[in-house]
């Protein structure tokens, strides 16, 4: 019989994974994050950019700032957080707003190839 460990016990705590956060305590409860990110949009820290930081910057904050050395797309940045991507998209947008991170955007859709210039370019492959 295994005894409980001492102290006191709360449901956010688990034995085997250790202290559980629910993800909205760490955005303040905020869902939505204050610019929008594609998934596959590149993330890269300000040169400058302190990880340490004002106080008032989350762990979770000064990791991303870390994490974003070199540009990262916002999908490898959940991942590599083990963070929900809203929740990495809510924390970029304070990053944004403070100004220790930059978002460059993929290209919009007007700026790719005509469907009609793809297609040649298949059927031009299909007849080599």
């Amino acid at each position: 019989m295994r005894a409980d460990p001492p102290g006191p016990h709360h449901e956010w705590l688990d034995a085997a994974a250790g202290p559980v956060v629910r993800p909205y305590t760490l955005t303040g409860g905020r869902v939505r994050p204050a610019v929008a990110f594609d998934l596959v949009a590149l993330v890269v820290a300000d040169p400058d950019a302190d990880p340490t930081g004002p106080p008032s910057l989350l762990p979770e904050h000064r990791r991303l700032v870390v994490a974003c050395r070199r540009p990262v797309p916002v999908a490898e940045l959940a991942a590599e957080l083990d963070l929900a991507v809203g929740v990495v998209r809510v924390l970029l947008g304070d990053l944004v707003s403070r100004g220790l991170v930059a978002v460059h955007e993929p290209p919009a859709a007007a700026h790719l190839p005509d469907n009609d210039i793809l297609k040649a370019v298949v059927n031009g492959l299909r007849a080599l």
